[in-house]
């Protein structure tokens, strides 16, 4: 794929006689929103950590902007970020303080305007002299986001974003993602459909390691012939092939 921000060869990983990511190959652009979807054990956490530099793959490789997560593992890590499904929020620090604290830690030239630019960004101005730990559910995921965006990464990685979210809460860190298209590369995990086909643009299904099918919401429903994106997902995601299906 021309203008690829994340080039997969055949990244594979066992653990012991379980193998979690089984050869997995695939292309995602430059300014992608890219949903990696699967039931539990599929091998989305694994690959994540693989490509995050979290853990070695056991062989092939993975390029972020061009850098090995084999042998340029610091250089990868430079350009990327992570938000985990478990808020990374310092609980009995401000928001702002929060945000400083990322900045500092990941040495930025100007921390100051880095955080600045974050708070404007994701409106949350009414919030920052409060600690954490009074922040409802939904604002503590969002300030977890904020804390990965200090740095100003390429390539984004989003762990099940809204997990235990309510309805509305998870609505607006919906608009706060959909903000962030185009921006930077994003690789979004979820167990929730609605959520993947509202905000990707393009989603791939992996089930027991192996990736089973790549293309946008509407290419994967005609692919199962199914009019919903939950049953084009229970036909693919229960198919026992193991290979990847074209769309």
């Amino acid at each position: 794929m021309e203008n690829s921000s994340v080039v997969i060869k055949n990244l594979r990983k066992t653990f012991g006689s379980l193998t979690a990511v089984n050869d997995l190959t695939l292309d995602i652009a430059s300014g992608e929103l890219f949903g990696l979807l699967g039931v539990n054990g599929a091998g989305k956490t694994t690959t994540i950590k693989m490509l995050s530099c979290l853990t070695k793959p056991d062989s092939g490789e993975a390029f972020l902007g061009g850098k090995s997560i084999v042998t340029e593992s610091n250089e990868v890590k430079r350009i990327i970020n992570l938000s985990t499904q478990e808020t990374a929020v310092a609980p009995k620090l401000t928001v702002k303080e929060n945000l400083r604290f990322m900045a500092d830690i990941y040495g930025i030239d100007d921390p100051q305007g880095a955080v600045d630019r974050v708070i404007n960004e994701l409106s949350l101005g009414s919030v920052l002299d409060r600690k954490a730990k009074t922040l409802s559910g939904g604002w503590q995921r969002k300030v977890s986001i904020a804390m990965a965006l200090v740095t100003s990464p390429r390539i984004l990685f989003l762990d099940e974003p809204t997990l235990g979210l309510d309805v509305l809460a998870r609505r607006e860190l919906w608009n706060v993602i959909k903000g962030l298209k185009s921006k930077m590369t994003i690789i979004l995990t979820t167990h929730y459909l609605d959520e993947a086909e509202a905000l990707c643009d393009r989603i791939a299904i992996m089930t027991g390691g192996c990736l089973r099918a790549v293309g946008t919401a509407d290419e994967l429903k005609k692919l199962a012939g199914k009019d919903s994106f939950e049953d084009a997902f229970i036909e693919i995601a229960e198919r026992s092939n193991g290979k990847e299906e074209a769309v």
